[in-house]
């Protein structure tokens, strides 16, 4: 997967002599406040880097005043930076010239915003496609390619009708399409169902993850709700006073937080949402079938003082499982087979499946097999290892 965009080093501070003034503090460490007192300049970010790869969801998340909105308009040079790099496919944005600047913007990067900003006193239509009539593109084209995108955002119907009357979630669709129309690569997102009443804030979350699936745009997603950062996003990353605490998967953030403020920030998510069953399985050693015989079965139970364990194939993957019961009786009865005596119904999950999914496919106590996206399977997880995970 290639870099799409490169944020290295990058420190924006507002003032009237940035670099002489304020730069210095920030590059030892002085906080946001003790700058603006000093210096009466205000350090929006400070010395920020990340990188967001091809078709990835990258979600900036923060309170009011971290730096992420000054941060995705750092990525477009809406905003200027003080120092630092940003890069879009390796080329170098913060040196282009205005005429190259205006060719990265058209064919590269489309934005969509919190507040729609639509003409309210020309068609849907028109909006989805002024895109392309800034770019130069000929009416009939700009007007077949943006129908074809309306279609995509479900408001194929719509074209002809004013932005006064759509519901705000399907006005934030339109400014969805717009921004699709152009065809760019890199969608920046700046906070753009916040403004949503709640359950149409949950349908176009919804509608962009499935949509995503399909275009496969590199998006950077501003937000500052983190349940929609852990729904929205391949990768967080959460600022404070315009640093760059930490950037990982939801889940990494949800079990691995790097310090006080990121593990109080994700103290209230919901964790069987984010966490998946390959966090909590257990790894114990499976018994492969034409291999392993019932008693080596048995006094491997023992040893690991477990009760149930599956049993693979020659591809390593599970086809039953025996419990030390099952093979107690075996013994008894002579059998020394494993393959006479599987039990071949079991639950499965996939390793990336969350710890919710999991729970709802338990039958009985059976520990559930977990596999691979290939099927092998990766290890086991007890109805315990679940509830344990969700604490």
């Amino acid at each position: 997967m290639s870099e799409k965009v490169l944020v290295d080093n990058v420190t924006t501070i507002f003032g009237p002599s940035p670099k002489k003034q304020a730069l210095p503090l920030v590059q030892e460490g002085v906080s946001k406040d003790e700058i603006l007192r000093r210096t009466g300049h205000v350090v929006a970010l400070a010395d920020v880097s990340f990188s967001v790869p091809e078709g990835e969801v990258f979600v900036i998340m923060g309170l009011s005043g971290s730096g992420k909105s000054t941060l995705v308009r750092c990525i477009n040079r809406l905003i200027e930076p003080t120092t630092g790099k940003i890069s879009i496919d390796g080329q170098d944005v913060l040196s282009a010239d205005k005429d190259k600047l205006r060719l990265i913007r058209r064919t590269k990067m489309a934005m969509v915003f919190q507040h729609f900003a639509l003409f309210s006193h020309k068609t849907v239509l028109y909006n989805a496609a002024f895109g392309l009539k800034a770019k130069g593109v000929n009416k009939k084209e700009r007007q077949e390619r943006a129908r074809n995108t309306l279609r995509i955002v479900g408001l194929e119907e719509w074209g002809d009708r004013y932005p006064g009357s759509l519901s705000g979630g399907m006005q934030q669709r339109v400014g969805l399409a717009r921004a699709l129309t152009t065809d760019p690569d890199i969608l920046l997102m700046d906070e753009p169902f916040s403004a949503l009443d709640p359950m149409i804030r949950r349908q176009m979350q919804d509608d962009l993850l499935k949509l995503q699936e399909s275009i496969q745009k590199t998006v950077v997603f501003v937000t500052h709700d983190l349940d929609e950062a852990v729904k929205m996003g391949n990768r967080i990353a959460i600022m404070r006073d315009g640093r760059l605490i930490q950037v990982g998967t939801p889940e990494d953030i949800v079990t691995h937080p790097v310090d006080s403020y990121v593990e109080e920030f994700v103290q209230d998510v919901n964790r069987g949402h984010v966490v998946s069953v390959g966090t909590v399985m257990r790894t114990d050693q499976e018994f492969v079938l034409g291999q392993d015989t019932v008693e080596i079965a048995r006094q491997r139970l023992k040893d690991i003082k477990g009760n149930t364990l599956y049993v693979v194939n020659d591809e390593g993957k599970p086809v039953g499982l025996v419990t030390l019961d099952i093979l107690d009786q075996a013994k008894g009865n002579g059998t020394d087979s494993l393959a006479e005596i599987l039990q071949t119904d079991f639950p499965k999950v996939n390793a990336n499946a969350s710890l919710r999914e999991a729970y709802s496919m338990f039958s009985g106590m059976l520990p559930l097999a977990v596999v691979d996206d290939e099927g092998n399977l990766v290890g086991q997880a007890s109805p315990l290892d679940i509830i344990v995970g969700l604490q």
